[in-house]
């Protein structure tokens, strides 16, 4: 029996299901335990492409973006034409994020917690912006850290506008989601997010929340919430530490 085969035989024997969310997720789940373990040591080879994808029962799409996911948390260095090989069993100090839909945004804040600061009216140009009010009307301001443990992972800020934001109060903001907060307590259900990545600078306020020196990079990730009407219903602006954060995606070659 050859070492990769042994390694296979340290992984389970199952078949994955649909209803249980992607499957590439899925399959990352159970590669990353045997790594943080230490089962799999750093320093040697996964199994082939081609026996996970026998092993579990699903097509090498499948595999390669797990292998994708576990790359992108500094686990295992992908190689072409070769087996993936493990570099760490434990990931940085680092949030990756393959967003596509709703789904990968609950990912992404698995084991964070929603600290909230405040809630309460204010006028700002960001509500003109996206919700239709005139300069100097009110709309509602939720100010709010997301942490995991003691590490600040983003300020966020979160407009609503007058109507809705009349109808809730601090103590509804009892999810790390903000967006399904909402969603279960105006029965609204978001249709879509528009999403928008930019580089910022670290002023005082945002500094202080994360911990950092003003002045620093920091990346600014906004959301624009929008219900089956194409009513806006909720503006987030999420403020990370731009050396703890990256972004995963793919971009298919379709140039002739």
């Amino acid at each position: 029996m050859d070492e990769l085969t042994s390694t296979i035989d340290l992984l389970p024997k199952r078949s994955l299901a649909r209803s249980q969310g992607p499957l590439y997720r899925q399959l990352a789940d159970i590669l990353r335990e045997p790594i943080r373990s230490g089962a799999f040591r750093v320093g040697a080879e996964l199994p082939k492409e081609a026996v996970i994808a026998d092993h579990f029962g699903v097509s090498l799409i499948t595999v390669r973006q797990a292998l994708r996911d576990l790359e992108a948390d500094g686990l295992i260095k992908k190689r072409s034409a070769k087996p993936a090989i493990i570099t760490s069993s434990q990931p940085p100090v680092t949030l990756s994020w393959t967003f596509k839909n709703f789904a990968d945004m609950a990912a992404f804040t698995k084991d964070a917690e929603l600290k909230v600061k405040s809630y309460r009216k204010e006028s700002s140009p960001v509500l003109q912006r996206h919700f239709g009010l005139a300069k100097d009307e009110a709309g509602y301001c939720l100010r709010s850290m997301l942490v995991v443990g003691k590490q600040r992972k983003a300020q966020i800020t979160t407009y609503f506008p007058p109507t809705l934001g009349a109808k809730l109060t601090k103590a509804d903001f009892n999810d790390v989601l903000i967006f399904r907060a909402v969603q279960r307590r105006l029965n609204i259900r978001m249709a879509v997010a528009h999403c928008t990545v930019r580089a910022e600078i670290a002023d005082e306020s945002v500094a202080a929340d994360l911990g950092v020196t003003v002045g620093s990079a920091i990346l600014a990730v906004e959301m624009l919430y929008q219900a089956a009407d194409q009513s806006n219903v909720e503006f987030t602006i999420a403020r990370h530490p731009a050396d703890m954060f990256s972004i995963t995606y793919d971009a298919p070659n379709d140039l002739a």
